[in-house]
């Protein structure tokens, strides 16, 4: 059988490939993106099987509604985590994927969600009031104590004390490694999983994970004894609760497989697109006043819902989300039946990947796309493969209505009681975090006053007076 012709690609040895997509992955797509066109081949670890990255609205399209019997991500299509586990629903395809996605869409969305309404502005205010006037301080720090504290309490459901602190001490240092880069090699090229001695990097990685799977597996077991798990409204509560078309619950191992998911997807994702989100608004210093007019026109003490359906703020968050989406990618989907997609014949075995960040930087769909410019979205209506920061068809973030009301949440609960601005005026560029793009330093700020709901500002710093 002739060999099936692959859409153009760089001709350099798949090593050179792969150190170039692993240190420089935005510059990298952008180069090829130019030469080759929305669709072109990649060869890069860990076995340096092609893989054709696309752009193409249309043929994305092709991706999100072509049926999973016939393209399909999970562990056929290489997406295998250590520390995610092999229940976990990226990990899963086909009848036990729809199981997993049926039963854990319920807790993320209606009333459900709106439970966490007074949660998410609390934890923000207790983590910004540390934060001292007129000293410059990194902002990602604090957006990940608040996105993990949301989870461990609204996912986990964990209340404070010893399982917390050992838990969000251990989760801190496995989801955060001091060497981003190695850790994304390591996890890249199973060669490189071994132990090789007490303190080798995979024998660390490997004994955090245990420790963390001890006290997931604690928790669950005690929470299964509780007889009042109903009137509980964490997410952990419901998915105990919860029953497939068979009657029957999730298993424990389902259980922290895709707990350990809903972390990770959720943590480092939603803090660095607040980082994000609060370096544009005051760098772009007249979004942050249209945001503050927005703010102010809900009155004091805002309903939840009544800011999350606010336009501007809305605009905000997903001009921050398309900019610099913190997944480059869309999941890979493996190619089980030959198909056809943007003009080519693909053989099974093929691995094809909606390219996010190049889609969201198409000049046809947003013009001077590398400026912040949030009123796109009150402009006009983008299509599912035209704006997919969180993926599409049936692989999209099942998260999503929830880390929107997050984003949205903290956003207001910031601007509404702290006056800032950034420590200096350097662009901040986005760099590669493992597998995810965050804003490199962190984004530097200073607060300068304290607004109230009464008064504009009530201290500021001597240097603003």
């Amino acid at each position: 059988m002739p060999e099936q012709k692959l859409p153009d690609g760089p001709q350099t040895h798949p090593l050179v490939q792969t150190l170039q997509w692993l240190t420089n992955p935005l510059e990298y797509m952008e180069a090829c993106a130019q030469r080759y066109g929305d669709l072109f081949t990649l060869r890069i670890g860990p076995v340096f099987k092609p893989q054709v990255f696309i752009s193409n609205p249309q043929a994305i399209q092709q991706i999100f509604t072509t049926d999973p019997k016939l393209l399909d991500s999970g562990e056929p299509a290489g997406i295998q985590s250590s520390l995610l586990g092999r229940q976990s629903m990226l990990a899963l395809e086909g009848k036990p994927h729809q199981r997993q996605r049926k039963l854990l869409t319920p807790p993320f969305h209606g009333e459900r969600m709106l439970a966490y309404g007074k949660l998410i502005p609390d934890i923000t205010k207790q983590v910004t009031s540390q934060w001292q006037i007129g000293e410059p301080f990194s902002v990602l720090p604090s957006m990940q104590a608040i996105s993990f504290q949301v989870i461990l309490k609204a996912v986990f459901g964990l209340e404070e004390g010893a399982r917390y602190e050992k838990l969000k001490e251990l989760l801190i240092a496995i989801l955060n490694p001091k060497r981003p880069l190695l850790r994304a090699v390591m996890l890249l090229f199973p060669l490189l999983q071994r132990a090789l001695g007490p303190w080798s990097p995979w024998k660390n990685f490997m004994r955090q994970r245990q420790q963390i799977d001890e006290l997931i597996y604690a928790e669950i077991r005690e929470r299964k004894q509780q007889p009042d798990n109903s009137s509980r409204s964490d997410i952990l509560s419901l998915m105990i609760s919860a029953r497939d078309e068979q009657g029957q619950p999730m298993t424990d191992v389902e259980l922290r497989d895709e707990l350990m998911t809903l972390l990770v997807a959720g943590h480092e994702t939603t803090a660095s697109a607040l980082s994000w989100a609060l370096y544009w608004m005051h760098h772009v210093s007249e979004v942050r006043e249209k945001l503050l007019q927005e703010l102010d026109s809900l009155g004091e003490n805002p309903d939840p819902n009544a800011i999350f359906r606010l336009p501007y703020l809305n605009a905000v968050c997903y001009e921050t989300l398309r900019l610099y989406p913190v997944a480059m990618l869309g999941l890979k989907r493996l190619v089980k039946s030959p198909l056809e997609i943007g003009g080519y014949e693909f053989e099974p075995g093929t691995l094809l990947i909606p390219s996010i960040y190049l889609t969201h930087h198409r000049e046809d769909l947003y013009p001077n796309s590398k400026q912040f410019k949030p009123e796109r979205f009150l402009e006009r209506q983008f299509a599912p493969s035209e704006y997919l920061p969180f993926g599409g068809g049936n692989r999209r973030c099942i998260g999503m209505a929830f880390a929107l009301f997050e984003m949205k949440l903290v956003l207001a609960t910031v601007l509404s009681r702290v006056q800032m601005e950034l420590a200096d005026s350097k662009l901040v560029q986005p760099e590669r975090k493992g597998f995810l793009l965050g804003p490199k330093g962190g984004v530097r700020m200073v607060v300068t006053g304290r607004r109230s709901q009464n008064e504009r500002v009530l201290e500021t710093s001597s240097s603003s007076v």
